[in-house]
C-alpha cells in the first residue's frame, strides 16, 4: 500500500451499514481515502477495477456476486477485509488468515484493531493474504454447521413447532429458555448459551446476558434520559431492555 495516500472501497448491500462503516473509518483512520461505496457484487467488482484501491471492505453475502467472488476476481494487490456475520467457530478460521474480518454489527474496538493491523501490514504483499483466506473459507464452508430453522417447544400441555423467524426473542429462564412469539411464551430445555451457537448471528443478537433478540422483529429502539436502551418488538406488548454491554450494537440503528 502507498503510505502517502491509502485508498479503500466499501461494499455492502445494506446502505445503512455501509454508511456506518464509512463514518467510523473516518473517525478511526482520518487519513484513509474512501474511493467509493458499492451495494452489490457487480458494483463492487467494477469499483475495484476502476479505483484500484489498496483495501476493500467486502460484505460476504451480496446480490449478484458474493464478497468472496469479488475478492477472487479482483486480480490486484488489494487487501481484503471481509465483513461477515459468521459465528465464532467460523471467525476462528479467519483469525489464522492474513486478511482480516469484521463481524456484523461492526464494533468500534474491533474496527480499531483492524485499522491497526492494516497499518502494520502496509508494506506486506496482499496477494498471498487473499489466497490464504480463500483456503480458510473453502475449509469453513465444508464444516460449518447448519443454522437452526425450527424449534420444538412446550406451550402449556402442547408441544409446538416454531419457525425461528417467528421468534421475537429468547430469554434464559432458570433451567429452561423461554421462547416469545406473537402466540405467547413457550419453553425449551436448551440453555441460552447452547442455543446461541445454533442461531444465525446475522439476525439473532444477544442484548443482555440472558436475552437474545431477533433483530428482524425489532420495531423501534428507545433511549431514556439516562441513556438506557429498550426495544419495542413487532409482535409483543412488552419491551426488551438492552444492557450497557450491548448498547453499541444499536448505535447504527
Amino acid at each position: 500500500m502507498n503510505a502517502a495516500r491509502i485508498t479503500a472501497v466499501i461494499a455492502d448491500d445494506e446502505p445503512r451499514l455501509a454508511d456506518y462503516l464509512r463514518e467510523r473509518l473516518s473517525v478511526l483512520w482520518p487519513d484513509l481515502v474512501i474511493a467509493g461505496v458499492a451495494h452489490n457484487g457487480p458494483e463492487a467488482q467494477a469499483l475495484i477495477a476502476r479505483e484500484a484501491p489498496d483495501i476493500a471492505f467486502l460484505d460476504i453475502r451480496m446480490p449478484g456476486l458474493s464478497g468472496i467472488d469479488v475478492a477472487r476476481a479482483s486480480g490486484r494487490d488489494v487487501r481484503i477485509v471481509f465483513v461477515t456475520a459468521f459465528d465464532e467457530y467460523a471467525l476462528e478460521a479467519f483469525r489464522h488468515a492474513a486478511v482480516d474480518y469484521l463481524l456484523k454489527p461492526v464494533e468500534d474496538t474491533r474496527l480499531a484493531d483492524t485499522v491497526a493491523r492494516l497499518k502494520a501490514q502496509a508494506s506486506a504483499p496482499a496477494s498471498t493474504a487473499v489466497s490464504d483466506v480463500m483456503a480458510a473459507i473453502a475449509s469453513l464452508r465444508q464444516d460449518a454447521p447448519e443454522r437452526l430453522a425450527w424449534i420444538r417447544a412446550s406451550r402449556g400441555a402442547e408441544v409446538v413447532l416454531i419457525d425461528v423467524d417467528d421468534v421475537s426473542y429468547f430469554q434464559a429462564n432458570d433451567k429452561y429458555t423461554s421462547v416469545f412469539t406473537a402466540e405467547g411464551e413457550s419453553l425449551i430445555r436448551t440453555p441460552l448459551r447452547e442455543l446461541a451457537a445454533q442461531l444465525d448471528a446475522r439476525h439473532f443478537w444477544q442484548v443482555h446476558r440472558g436475552t437474545i433478540v431477533n433483530v428482524r422483529q425489532v420495531a423501534a429502539t428507545m433511549r431514556d434520559l439516562a441513556g438506557r436502551i429498550t426495544l419495542r418488538m413487532k409482535s409483543r406488548v412488552e419491551t426488551v431492555p438492552v444492557s450497557r454491554a450491548y448498547a453499541h450494537l444499536f448505535k447504527q440503528m
